[in-house]
């Protein structure tokens, strides 16, 4: 492997490193293969080129056609071999696993690339052994440089924490969130990169649902409803009504709204952010039904045709899509951090007390997040944590462990710090892995 390491790889030129780059090295080390997932122009093939050595593209003519006539023709290469967009001809998976065993499970051979889960019945083994897994998603704010990094999500776990400094406006929040963390956009400027999104969902629309024989103007209802609902554990129920837009004749059936909502989920556009249930309360006293996050705010942000100026006469919509971005955000950090069943959720009881982001790590030890819009409502939220953990961890027999940490964390602000009562009050332009 050390060998590999010093080779010269496809690195584009420009590569913008990823936090998940030394997770997809580590896992190179360890497996013959490595697949990486996620949403379309999130970065997935530069990611896969700047680890690999060799590629074949699916998307070029000639390697579709070989691959669809023998799926071993695209596995030749130097090692690690990038098959960009496997998922198009599924039989690769197996050919994969094969190869893998044939060269006595040597790792580093591959990497594959998806923007789209195959059916379940085109893979015959789960390359359990041989293929690691990695989700990728858009760039966090300390990927595209706008967070500075200075706080730790790992280092607050372990109690690593020094104040900090990052001024952080109300126009800034909306901004990011119209712009997205696609990293085609990083270098131009705003009136360009909020195309992006925009044409981003035409593509989903007429490319990503029509491929898989679903209507693009159901897709199209929605999505602009899941975002019309941002951030709430919505029901069936209320996605038919909006979807439908007052026409009651046009209400989708549930077996409908649930189809296209593995579609968006299969295209990596949407993940559930379900209910966390701490042993103290019933499932009777929490609700658990999931919030459906979009895999980037920007998204939201373009089906509800909002852009920076309109937000900040909206700041109902912004503080929801400024959670969106949080949620994103805590999701890519976690992604890299050691673990096993690392997880993150949010809390909801049937008294109305909701934590907004419960992180819990795979060896049992936990913290929760308010996230606000500005430093204005930092007492309130504070105020809101300590009630959630005093309940929790009231029931000694319970055995509930006391949470890691407590933090607000704020869009609009000027410093990362630690209150007397023991919350942590983050920006999220000063937070990284």
């Amino acid at each position: 492997m050390a060998d590999r390491k010093t080779a010269d790889t496809l690195r584009p030129k420009g590569y913008c490193p990823r936090v998940l780059d030394a997770r997809l090295e580590k896992l190179l080390g360890s497996f013959g293969c490595v697949e990486i997932t996620g949403p379309k122009w999130c970065g997935k093939t530069w990611t896969g080129l700047a680890h690999s050595r060799s590629v074949d593209r699916l998307d070029d003519p000639a390697a579709l056609s070989a691959a669809k006539m023998d799926a071993s023709l695209v596995l030749e290469g130097k090692s690690p071999h990038l098959i960009d967009e496997w998922q198009v001809v599924p039989e690769i998976w197996d050919a994969v696993r094969r190869r893998v065993d044939e060269k006595g499970n040597r790792k580093g051979l591959f990497v594959l690339t998806g923007s789209s889960k195959p059916k379940s019945d085109e893979i015959h083994h789960s390359g359990t052994g041989r293929i690691a897994r990695l989700q990728m998603r858009s760039m966090s704010l300390f990927e595209t440089g706008d967070s500075n990094g200075s706080v730790s999500l790992a280092g607050i776990f372990d109690g690593d924490f020094n104040p900090r400094r990052r001024k952080t406006e109300t126009a800034d929040i909306a901004r990011w969130c119209c712009r997205g963390g696609w990293p085609s956009i990083l270098d131009i400027e705003d009136n360009f990169a909020m195309e992006t999104p925009r044409e981003y969902i035409k593509s989903v629309l007429d490319v990503g649902a029509s491929s898989l024989s679903r209507s693009p103007a159901v897709t199209h209802k929605l999505m602009t409803a899941l975002s019309l609902n941002l951030t709430q554990p919505v029901t069936y129920k209320v996605l038919a009504r909006d979807m439908a837009l007052g026409d009651e004749d046009a209400l989708p059936s549930i077996p409908t709204i649930e189809a296209y909502l593995d579609l968006l989920k299969n295209l990596f556009l949407i993940e559930d952010l379900t209910g966390w249930e701490p042993p103290l309360i019933s499932k009777l006293r929490v609700r658990t039904k999931p919030k459906r996050f979009f895999v980037d705010p920007s998204l939201p942000a373009a089906l509800l045709g909002a852009t920076p100026i309109t937000l900040l006469r909206d700041m109902q919509t912004l503080g929801k899509l400024f959670e969106s971005l949080c949620i994103r955000d805590l999701r890519v950090y976690l992604s890299v951090l050691p673990g096993i069943g690392n997880q993150i959720n949010y809390y909801l009881d049937d008294k109305g007390l909701e934590i907004d982001a419960v992180i819990q790590l795979g060896d049992g030890r936990w913290g929760a997040f308010e996230i606000k819009l500005s430093d204005a409502k930092i007492d309130e939220a504070a105020g809101c944590l300590n009630r959630f953990v005093d309940k929790i961890t009231a029931n000694k027999a319970a055995r509930v462990k006391a949470p890691e940490f407590l933090a607000v964390l704020i869009g609009k602000g000027d410093i990362a710090y630690r209150r007397r009562d023991g919350v942590f009050v983050i920006p999220i332009a000063t937070l990284a892995p």
